[in-house]
């Protein structure tokens, strides 16, 4: 019964979304190539050097729609406008485009925006939702979310953020988080959070975390970026009167992001992180502890088609806070699965791979993954499922495989 309910919404929410698309089957021809790339349609307008890379990388190209859609979105984004638009004007040379941006609006000194919608059948609702007012290449952000999708905990709370943008001609950056959260569990966590030597469970936490952002490159089709900075988190136990525990840590990312040579419409794209937090009695951590995770994306895009592989790796030496241990069994990772079912309090490994076959607005995809501890044996999960995703909106059936009754989770959200 709530599977034919979870189907019939998602049959629901297919129908909207098709419904919203004028013509989703308009093939548009991407035999042209790209003459130039032109922003009007506002005042003059200040973008950092990274994206004024990427649009310059757009000449002498093919016509990728996609592309040009995704840096539209970065434009307004960043430009914090009302809208910001493409259109095509035909190039002095024969099979040739220009690329017009037109910015809609001036720069906004204000901006409200909500970067994460979600609600699974499983996991409930999340929600977060900014506020961002910019002065000059300086932005005040606060916020307030309830996530009960990205760790084992269901967090809510606020967060404020300080960011200095578009140092040393756009190559560096700085930035100030702030956030306090209230913290709720489930019962599975609860449980096994109670057995001796197993990781405790907080009512609260609090970060403030420095940082400063470097870009390593400027080439126009790679781009490597560091992060380097300190996270100094507090946690409030469950016993009002028991002390707090500090989970200070020095922080440290690398990304890198490739596009990779065109062969006629078709596109190829790596990107690839790699994260890196330890904490130490040297900052007055009480937990010692070093977490690394890595990931990595390939994507193939050709004409209306994309495959996407994902890979996400995890490992953690010493001992760490829950908030800090990997899970599977979320909107992202091994989507299908119950995270509690599979470990309450989560791993110290973990490995998980999704392959994923769009097609215009429709996507199937295989998860497959494995979370475990230290001196465990690496036990594999799989998963399967279907969705449709639309201008930001993704609705998605996923299937767990195993034995016996097989319940799926439904999940529908925006910007996830």
């Amino acid at each position: 019964m709530r599977f034919a309910r979870a189907l019939s919404i998602c049959v629901l929410s297919s129908g909207l979304l098709l419904a919203g698309s004028p013509d989703q089957n308009m093939n548009v021809n991407t035999r042209y190539t790209v003459e130039s790339v032109e922003l009007a349609g506002s005042a003059q307008v200040d973008i950092s050097t990274g994206l004024r890379s990427d649009l310059k990388h757009l000449v002498g190209e093919k016509l990728n729609p996609a592309l040009l859609d995704s840096l539209a979105l970065r434009l307004r984004r960043e430009l914090h406008v009302r809208a910001v638009t493409h259109r095509l004007v035909r190039g002095q040379t024969p099979q040739h485009v220009r690329v017009v941006f037109e910015v809609r609006g001036r720069p906004a000194k204000f901006e409200l925006s909500a970067p994460k919608i979600l609600y699974s059948s499983f996991g409930g609702f999340t929600g977060a939702a900014e506020a961002t007012g910019v002065l000059g290449s300086q932005a005040f952000t606060a916020g307030v979310l309830s996530d009960g999708d990205d760790l084992l905990e269901r967090y809510t709370g606020v967060l404020a953020r300080y960011e200095l943008r578009h140092l040393a001609g756009g190559r560096a950056g700085v930035r100030l988080d702030f956030e306090s959260y209230h913290d709720q569990w489930d019962p599975a966590t609860v449980t096994a959070a109670s057995a001796p030597g197993a990781p405790a469970i907080y009512r609260a936490r609090q970060n403030i975390e420095p940082l400063a952002t470097f870009a390593l490159t400027h080439a126009a089709a790679a781009a490597l970026d560091l992060t380097l900075g300190a996270s100094f988190e507090t946690l409030q136990p469950q016993l009002p009167a028991a002390p707090a525990e500090s989970a200070n840590a020095m922080v440290a990312t690398l990304r890198f992001h490739r596009r990779l040579e065109t062969s006629g419409a078709n596109q190829q794209e790596w990107d690839a992180g790699y994260s890196l937090r330890a904490a130490t009695g040297f900052l007055g951590s009480d937990f010692a502890y070093t977490r690394h995770q890595g990931d990595a994306q390939y994507v193939y895009l050709w004409g209306r088609n994309q495959v996407l592989d994902n890979l996400t790796v995890g490992f953690i030496a010493g001992r760490a806070p829950l908030f800090e241990r990997f899970m599977l069994g979320n909107s992202t990772l091994l989507r299908g699965w119950n995270r509690f079912e599979l470990d309450p309090l989560g791993g110290s490994r973990m490995i998980c791979n999704s392959l994923e076959y769009r097609y215009g607005l429709f996507d199937v995809f295989y998860d497959t993954g494995a979370i475990w501890d230290q001196g465990q044996t690496a036990v594999f999960r799989h998963a399967l499922g279907v969705g449709i995703r639309q201008n930001g909106l993704y609705a998605a059936l996923a299937f767990p495989v195993k034995e016996g009754h097989i319940e799926p989770v439904f999940m529908v959200g925006m910007n996830y």
